[in-house]
């Protein structure tokens, strides 16, 4: 079980989703933020980064975007589903742009392979959710 789990099972104030899935979430998020900036660091140091522009620049708003999803959906106090939906679907809408193009880099660096892949799976992660949250 991990800590985001923990959290928000012992949030003192029953809320609307499953504190599993919210927990599935954030932690994707997390994770994909973190992939995202080693994934732009690791492009800034390949002989061929003018290549890679694009690259960098989506997998610094990817990470962005998911830390900052992160936060939202880890506070369930007076939630607010309007909200909550848009950013997963804002995190989502960045995973597949990330995820598209370290794709396209994947065959030559493998660390766009791994950070496509964290992508897929946060994008997977924060769909489900909204899902849930009809």
């Amino acid at each position: 079980m991990s800590n985001a789990q923990q959290m928000l099972e012992t949030h003192p104030r029953p809320f609307a989703l499953d504190a599993a899935e919210i927990a599935r979430c954030v932690d994707a998020c997390l994770e994909c933020a973190q992939t995202c900036t080693a994934c732009a660091d690791a492009c800034l140091g390949e002989e061929m980064v003018a290549e890679l522009i694009r690259c960098i620049r989506l997998n610094q708003d990817c990470a962005d975007v998911c830390a900052a999803a992160a936060r939202v959906i880890s506070r369930q106090t007076e939630y607010d589903a309007s909200v909550t939906r848009s950013v997963l679907q804002t995190c989502a809408a960045a995973c597949r742009a990330c995820g598209d193009e370290c794709e396209r880099h994947a065959q030559m660096h493998a660390h766009c392979t791994i950070c496509a892949a964290s992508c897929r799976a946060c994008e997977r992660a924060c769909n489900d959710l909204a899902a849930a949250i009809g």
